[in-house]
């Protein structure tokens, strides 16, 4: 998949994520946050993502993080962070932020998410272990999601890339196991 072609699908998924986080929560009930102010700062991240200005959008996502830390949008702050990130090529940084959100936030629900954009950068940097290993826990944890559905097509292409990768099962028998004692 070419920069451009990730950049958008990047901003469609954080987008589009965040979009249905911010319908869904009810009014925070964290320390002093006046829920109109965590709305318009997320919201705006998502805008200067989807404007293309992926520094503004880190920079609002970074506030965020810092100022709301006990939000429950706070993975989606900080898989913003990263996609902000991936968004600008920096993928080594990016790398480092989907794996702070797999650590922080491992019950978030950006993870499956978070682990398909990881794969990608394991697999753009030549990491084809890790990245199956990532396209596997996805379509495994969401077999009905979209990111389940696009792990699955991605592993397909990963084992076909790399035969290697391809786990041989040995043939069942019926013959008896032999007991050598």
């Amino acid at each position: 998949m070419g920069m451009r072609a990730r950049r958008l699908v990047c901003r469609l998924l954080a987008g589009a994520l965040a979009a249905l986080v911010l319908a869904a929560v009810p009014a925070p009930s964290f320390a002093q946050a006046n829920e109109e102010e965590v709305r318009t700062l997320f919201r705006e991240g998502i805008k200067n993502f989807d404007d293309g200005k992926y520094a503004e959008a880190q920079t609002q996502y970074e506030r965020f993080v810092r100022d709301y830390r006990k939000s429950p949008l706070l993975g989606q702050a900080l898989f913003g962070v990263a996609a902000c990130l991936d968004a600008q090529g920096k993928t080594a940084e990016a790398a480092e932020r989907y794996k702070n959100v797999l650590d922080r936030r491992p019950n978030d629900n950006v993870i499956p998410q978070t682990r398909l954009n990881l794969g990608r950068i394991y697999e753009a940097q030549d990491k084809p272990d890790q990245a199956k290993s990532l396209y596997q826990e996805v379509a495994r944890s969401s077999p009905y999601g979209t990111a389940g559905a696009e792990s699955r097509m991605r592993l397909e292409a990963l084992l076909a890339k790399h035969p290697e990768l391809v786990e041989v099962k040995a043939p069942a028998t019926n013959t008896p196991a032999i007991n050598p004692a």
